[in-house]
């Protein structure tokens, strides 16, 4: 039922200038998998030196092949800083990266490496939507930097998608 009066349809989203980034896009690739020290512990309480030694050179390192180890205690045990060292020096040639800290604490510092090689320049004037619901676990501290990051150079930064956006920052217009 096309006649020629009618005005075909038009993707005003598409067609848009808005520039959408996904921050998914960022997410790390490798696999996160977690190293409790607690195990390794005397009584689950104390670091015998001698002993973590062994158990660290007698660990099967090549399980964490390409993955990111996070580093961390479960028990309310005092870890000295050397004991830390040992695990990422013992992990080295096999995990991509090797972490002290839990997923959250791990995602933060991955996206903000990842956001901090963005060049905002590249984004001067432009109309920007961070895209919104996402499947992988972007903690909220990415949508902080990004907008932190492009706020000095954008036109507009919007939240959601192209479709459906919440306002976020609008630069003033310049008066000719």
């Amino acid at each position: 039922m096309n006649t020629d009066t009618e005005k075909p349809l038009v993707n005003r989203v598409a067609a848009s200038s808005l520039i959408t980034i996904n921050l998914e896009d960022f997410f790390p690739k490798a696999e996160v998998v977690p190293f409790d020290l607690k195990p390794f512990l005397f009584m689950e309480l104390i670091v015998k030196e001698k002993d973590f030694r062994e158990a660290m050179q007698e660990h099967d390192w090549a399980q964490y092949q390409d993955k990111v180890l996070l580093v961390f205690c479960s028990a309310d045990a005092i870890i000295p800083m050397w004991a830390f060292m040992l695990v990422a020096a013992s992990a080295a040639p096999y995990a991509a990266d090797v972490f002290q800290g839990d997923a959250e604490a791990y995602y933060k510092t991955a996206f903000a490496k990842a956001l901090s090689a963005l060049n905002p320049a590249d984004y001067d004037e432009k109309r920007i939507v961070i895209k919104g619901c996402s499947d992988k676990p972007v903690p909220a501290a990415a949508y902080v930097d990004i907008t932190r990051l492009l706020q000095p150079y954008a036109q507009s930064i919007m939240y959601g998608e192209p479709c459906s956006t919440v306002p976020i920052f609008k630069r003033p217009r310049k008066l000719q």
